[in-house]
């Protein structure tokens, strides 16, 4: 447990400065001891304002798969090119039944404004609509329940900033997946969207995706299906790499 010791607040600068030092060492004592969202359990159903509104997160879900990604700063570089580029694919994700929602510690009028400059960085019309919506999160709460937040990166006034993160949700609202970027490293879409199909391909399926597997790709046999089971499952067949082991583990399909 952590006391923290302040004098009286005189005025409104007293008052921000108090809300700084309880969320910084909140968000502090926060990563010290918890070990934050585990793969299959269930995402929180928070509530957040948008820049589409106000939404309960399980509610804006419905039945889609989602994507929830953090991002630093607003009007900062790194974030700009990635919701830029997140931004592009916001097609291939609808097709795939996926609903993407950014975070920011910035206001909802921060974040109207920045979503012009990120379609000038796209060379799309000013008038044009931002394909998802983006969470205000001013106050660091969100960052700091689901430990987004990077104690080694800070802003200008000391205050720790949200990692990249991303969390990828199924349609039973649980956590599939979880990437952490630190603040210097801009993420790639491309690669959040083959993880998106091969997570949708294999909870349909009983097969595993191989290294830099591509949809269309030949799959693999996960080993704990046994030889005549797999010959029943996969009528396309089953391929088994010969290794100096002898161990039949190396089996490959044909993407289902």
């Amino acid at each position: 447990m952590i006391i923290l010791s302040v004098k009286t607040c005189s005025g409104l600068d007293d008052l921000n400065l108090l809300s700084s030092v309880c969320c910084y060492w909140s968000a502090r004592v926060f990563i010290a001891t918890m070990p934050g969202l585990l793969l299959g359990d269930v995402f929180p159903n928070f509530e957040a304002e948008t820049t589409n509104g106000k939404i309960k997160f399980h509610d804006f879900l419905g039945d889609s798969w989602g994507i929830l990604f953090s991002h630093p700063r607003d009007y900062t570089p790194v974030c700009t090119t990635e919701l830029g580029r997140a931004a592009k694919p916001s097609d291939e994700f609808s097709r795939r039944n996926v609903k993407m929602i950014a975070l920011s510690i910035d206001s909802l009028e921060d974040h109207h404004g920045w979503t012009k400059d990120i379609l000038a960085y796209n060379n799309e019309e000013s008038g044009c609509a931002f394909p998802f919506p983006i969470i205000a999160d001013n106050q660091r709460e969100l960052a700091v329940a689901l430990g987004m937040l990077d104690p080694d990166e800070k802003d200008k006034d000391g205050m720790p900033l949200t990692a990249r993160c991303v969390f990828v949700i199924g349609q039973d609202k649980k956590l599939k997946l979880s990437l952490l970027y630190p603040a210097t490293t801009g993420r790639n879409f491309d690669e959040i969207l083959r993880v998106v199909d091969s997570l949708q391909l294999t909870a349909k399926n009983r097969v595993a995706t191989p290294a830099d597997w591509q949809p269309g790709e030949r799959v693999m046999v996960p080993p704990n299906i046994p030889e005549e089971e797999a010959a029943v499952m996969f009528p396309a067949g089953v391929y088994t790499k010969e290794l100096p082991s002898g161990r039949k583990y190396l089996r490959y399909t044909p993407q289902p």
